[in-house]
């Protein structure tokens, strides 16, 4: 179905049949899926059991960024880019792709197994580096201001943690219990929650996914946490179908005759090379191999972040359109190949054999 939803929407865009043209507002549009998709997964996670995860999968997390990195930096260098968009390049490997690696685990997996621990702790890791890359693109491109607002993030990002933990304890969690048998206030409380603390991070210099992450953490204690992420399932789920339909409508289909060769290689080391070193990282640190294997599988692609560096590096003028279609086309093939294998190797929520469907 993912790979349907992208072919269908390079087919409707602007570059072939030209049947959708205002791609800006299908992708406004689906960023409110990623921001319902960490939403709910904070709702599933409590604070201690994320502290965790953390310590034990950053030595994972940053051992295969900075090898993937690298790959990506020299695979870039070789086809002749410049050092800063091979370092720009090489900074999109290093991310595996949260809408896929959750949107294809099925839940009784995301909420209650060891694997959903694990993916969940990795993505987490890696979201946070390409924030910290994107407040680095800001900063060369603007320096006075770009390490002005890194400044202020670490100052404020301690004062959104208490408000949002403080807000959801004295405030939030008696408005849920005052009318908690009428299905409709819970639902929309929790979407103004959701969506208030997403623009609130941005407004702050964070981004939305991470203030929808920290409003679901915030709850995730509470026993009404669970009825709300089941509620928000299907809206997610919509946004999410649209998200990858913007993904294949705004993709420019001339542009690649001029990249689709370093785009294969790319490609290849997020499809073949990333799964292997995630199932060894993995088996090091203990893990069986056919766990490993499994958790290799599912994170083996490049990000949608790896999209949002690639927009905010040529907007900063740091990478040229060339690039920037380098890294696009990339992150489609990944999306393409894995969502396509997992589907059928793995159990998923939208599998075509009875036999892998789990929900």
């Amino acid at each position: 179905m993912l790979v349907a939803y992208i072919v269908l929407g390079m087919i409707l865009g602007p570059s072939a049949l030209g049947l959708v043209r205002d791609v800006q507002l299908l992708q406004d549009l689906s960023h409110v899926g990623i921001v319902f998709l960490l939403f709910l997964l904070g709702l599933n996670l409590h604070p201690q059991d994320l502290w965790h995860m953390f310590r034990k999968a950053t030595i994972v997390t940053l051992a295969s960024s900075a090898l993937f990195g690298t790959l990506g930096a020299g695979t870039a260098w070789a086809f002749a880019y410049s050092p800063v968009e091979s370092i720009v390049i090489g900074a999109t490997m290093m991310f595996s792709s949260t809408i896929i690696g959750l949107k294809l685990l099925p839940s009784t997996a995301l909420h209650h197994q060891h694997s959903g621990e694990i993916i969940i702790s990795v993505l987490l890791l890696q979201d946070l580096i390409a924030i910290l890359i994107l407040l680095l693109l800001h900063g060369l491109t603007e320096a006075g201001d770009g390490w002005q607002r890194a400044t202020i993030l670490a100052l404020t990002f301690p004062g959104f943690l208490l408000f949002a933990f403080g807000f959801s304890r004295f405030v939030l969690v008696r408005l849920l219990a005052r009318f908690d048998t009428i299905q409709e206030y819970i639902f929309l409380l929790a979407i103004g929650w959701c969506l208030g603390m997403a623009e609130l991070a941005e407004a702050l210099g964070l981004s939305p996914e991470i203030g929808a992450f920290i409003a679901g953490v915030a709850v995730a204690t509470e026993p009404i946490s669970r009825f709300i992420a089941e509620s928000l399932k299907p809206l997610r789920d919509f946004f999410l179908v649209v998200f990858f339909f913007s993904l294949g409508a705004a993709f420019d289909l001339s542009a690649m005759q001029q990249v689709w060769v370093p785009a294969l290689v790319l490609a290849a080391i997020g499809l073949f090379i990333k799964p292997e070193v995630f199932k060894r990282l993995w088996i090091r640190e203990g893990e069986k191999p056919a766990l490993a294997r499994e958790i290799g599988a599912r994170l083996g692609q490049i990000s949608e972040f790896s999209l949002l560096i690639a927009v905010v590096a040529l907007q900063s003028r740091v990478i040229s359109a060339q690039a920037s279609y380098l890294i696009q086309l990339a992150t489609l093939i990944t999306f393409i190949a894995s969502s396509y294998f997992i589907v059928l190797r793995y159990p998923t929520p939208i599998a075509v054999s009875d036999k892998l469907r789990r929900d």
